[in-house]
């Protein structure tokens, strides 16, 4: 089992602080894995069982639980008086009127909370208004680079496993399956898509055209790393025939980045100190899952697959806002702004195999005149500086060196 130590490490941090812990994330990310192994590692503590309760709500034998009462008054029932009780619960949106169980555990001194869940409207616009100022988030992602190495240990050639990266699946079952049969891999992600697209989206949303939701989620996995605006699906979808509102599509966007299947990332005018209202970028919260939606060639939109790459590595390391960068008529790929005003740039290139490709690619590094770090991010493998500007190995910087 991978330990996933980012994340186990912002649990031990946050151990008995006076606040509600809340891990979200897509169906299959690992978040009741994560719990699991934080239970084990209040154990070696010296956290003894007892202090423990935990509750996974998609279990049959916790039905009767789905009842906020009723919950609240098992766990009250075993509670150790005069010592800290770790709470886990599992699939909160299950219970009906959760919040109301969480308040009244919350206040209790002798309790310390965490909480998952797979829907991701539940768990951010609602959960925000009934706890507000009283919870803290932590967001889970299928493998990093660094954790999928490690699931791999077998392949010792990074470079070469990097280039299964780029088309493979990380959500940690799938990784698994690889393991045995690839064939079992594409079913997997196939039947997590169809949950994900019919059980938190459609259902909860109700959903009457889904054939027509069906294509804009299409569309939006096939242009990552592309502006995009939901005039611009509309019309390239409508076509010369079609009728797809403009608003239906703003609305179908939103309940694709509220499942966590694909992440929009607003654009910032660097010299105008401002962020743009409109053509986001929007990227794939698994590559894998990806290519099992398209079928398309392994070799395809590659400079987009880095980015997508390194999009989700700075969402994990969670350092500050991130924003595409626009400078004049050139673009920043990322920029991250820090608590406290310092920034980051970055930028992807696959390779920089000419003077033009480099010059093209550090434009718009020297149209920002500030003194932040402005990084480019190749697959070469030598290390070099251009006027401050630093050139780092993908590979290197993923796994942290």
């Amino acid at each position: 089992m991978i330990k996933r130590d980012y994340y186990l490490n912002q649990l031990i941090k946050l151990k008995d602080q006076k606040v509600i812990k809340v891990i979200t994330g897509i169906r299959r990310s690992g978040k009741s894995t994560l719990l699991a192994l934080f239970r084990d590692e209040l154990k070696t503590m010296g956290i003894k069982s007892a202090q423990i309760q935990s509750f996974n709500f998609e279990e049959e034998s916790n039905v009767e639980l789905r009842d906020w009462r009723a919950l609240h008054q098992r766990i009250a029932q075993k509670l150790v008086p005069d010592a800290m009780n770790y709470i886990f619960l599992d699939e909160i949106q299950k219970v009906e009127h959760f919040e109301e169980a969480v308040d009244s555990l919350f206040v209790k001194e002798n309790v310390d909370l965490y909480i998952t869940g797979s829907n991701a409207f539940l768990l951010s616009g609602e959960l925000a208004t009934y706890l507000t100022g009283r919870y803290i988030s932590i967001h889970m992602l299928p493998f990093s680079f660094a954790e999928y190495r490690e699931a791999n240990s077998e392949e010792m050639d990074e470079n070469k496993l990097f280039m299964d990266y780029l088309n493979s699946s990380s959500f940690p079952e799938a990784v698994n399956l690889s393991n045995v049969d690839a064939k079992l891999v594409h079913n997997y992600l196939k039947d997590l898509y169809d949950t994900i697209i019919n059980k938190d989206i459609a259902t909860r949303f109700e959903i009457r055209n889904q054939p027509e939701f069906l294509r804009v989620a299409k569309y939006l996995f096939a242009n990552i790393g592309n502006p995009t605006s939901a005039r611009t699906v509309a019309n390239v979808l409508n076509g010369a025939n079609g009728n797809m509102a403009h608003n239906t599509v703003v609305r179908y966007m939103d309940y694709l980045s509220q499942s966590y299947l694909l992440y929009p990332v607003s654009r910032y005018d660097v010299k105008g100190k401002k962020l743009l209202t409109t053509n986001d970028k929007y990227y794939a919260v698994d590559l894998g899952l990806r290519q099992m939606l398209l079928n398309s060639s392994l070799e395809s939109d590659l400079g987009h697959k880095l980015e997508n790459i390194v999009y989700l590595e700075l969402l994990k390391r969670n350092e500050g806002e991130i924003m595409v960068g626009k400078a004049d008529e050139s673009e920043v790929d990322f920029i991250v702004q820090k608590p406290g005003g310092e920034r980051v740039y970055y930028q992807v290139a696959y390779h920089i195999t000419s003077e033009e490709i480099l010059q093209r690619e550090i434009r718009p590094f020297v149209k920002i005149r500030d003194n932040y770090p402005k990084i480019l991010l190749t697959l070469d493998m030598v290390n070099e500086e251009y006027s401050g500007i630093q050139k780092v190995n993908l590979v290197k910087w993923l796994l942290g060196k």
